[in-house]
């Protein structure tokens, strides 16, 4: 079953395709899709029938096709958006396209036509803060979450309810839930088998563990742990977060020490234990692990390059494999399994 690599170049407005072997974690590069007005996050369907990117420059999200035996995208259609999203995804119903705005200060949500295309205007344009950094819906796809960073925003987890027929957003009780420190919630993903959400912190260079009421909808912190070795004090900020699918290690890249922090994830309460730093690309962004959980691959933001890395299966630890030159600005990673 072929598995395909997208990696989206702000700096050359294109999209790059690649083959991943799945034994090896080998990349092959398969073709470049021009996308003008640099294409920054991406997001598919669950279906992993269509590809959704938005151009941050142009304002626009973009719809694509997904060849079912290739990858290749066929450009379907696009919208214009009200300003430039940092952060995309879709329901767990691949009905609707979330998206959160750092400068703009709102998450909206758009349908998604039964052709695939992202549609305009927006069925919430709803004002949240600065800052809003990343935008997911839980497993049971009735709560809503947008992280907002500290400093530019206000150190938050926004928390709304979600219609999944209407695509509407409602404030949850509470609205937000707020770190005791300045922390900068940033990004965010969910425990495959748990009922337990993890946070990137961008100001803190931390992981913060949630526990998610699922009846309520509702986050509380659990435990926070840094991203950094003790004693560095340099620059630094956190970027994405991403878990293994089997749930027992979870990796947030650090932009400054070049690293990848690694953590592994109690089987029984899912919280964190830090498993050390693996030096990575300059300002490593983005970053991806492949559907198994064996590889991991990191590009840096200010280097072009991607590093990839096969994944220990019983201590988490992370093997250097190839390095490969991608192109300017990689500001997104994404791999999917087709069907």
């Amino acid at each position: 079953m072929p598995y395909v690599m997208y990696v989206a170049l702000q700096g050359d407005d294109k999209l790059t395709r690649f083959h991943l072997d799945p034994t090896t974690g080998k990349l092959t590069m398969q073709d470049e899709l021009p996308v003008p007005g640099g294409p920054a996050p991406l997001a598919t369907d669950p279906q992993r029938r269509f590809l959704y990117a938005a151009r941050r420059g142009a304002r626009i999200l973009s719809s694509f096709a997904i060849a079912p035996q290739t990858g290749r995208l066929t450009h379907l259609g696009e919208v214009e958006l009200e300003t430039d999203p940092c952060y995309i995804a879709t329901d767990r119903s691949g009905r609707f396209v979330f998206s959160a705005y750092y400068e703009g200060a709102h998450a909206a949500v758009h349908a998604i036509g039964p052709d695939g295309v992202a549609m305009g205007p927006p069925i919430e344009w709803r004002a949240t803060a600065r800052g809003a950094h990343c935008m997911q819906a839980d497993p049971s796809n009735r709560f809503v979450f947008v992280p907002h960073i500290a400093g530019n925003g206000p150190n938050a987890i926004f928390q709304f309810r979600f219609d999944a027929q209407t695509g509407h957003l409602t404030p949850n009780d509470p609205p937000q839930v707020s770190p005791e420190r300045l922390d900068g919630p940033r990004h965010c993903c969910f425990h495959p088998h748990k009922d337990m959400v993890y946070v990137s912190n961008e100001q803190s260079c931390s992981v913060t563990a949630y526990a998610l009421d699922t009846t309520a909808g509702t986050l509380r912190a659990l435990q926070t742990v840094s991203t950094l070795p003790e004693g560095f004090d340099g620059r630094n900020s956190c970027s994405q977060i991403q878990i293994a699918p089997s749930g027992k290690f979870l990796y947030a890249p650090n932009r400054g020490h070049n690293s990848l922090a690694g953590f592994a994830v109690d089987a029984t309460t899912g919280l964190l234990t830090a498993l050390g730093h693996t030096p990575s690309e300059t300002i490593p962004r983005a970053f991806s692990l492949d559907p198994t959980g064996t590889f991991l691959y990191a590009a840096g933001l200010e280097s072009g390059r991607l590093a990839a890395y096969r994944i220990d299966q019983t201590t988490g630890a992370l093997q250097p494999l190839d390095i490969y030159p991608v192109g300017a600005r990689p500001m997104w990673v994404l791999i999917i399994r087709l069907d």
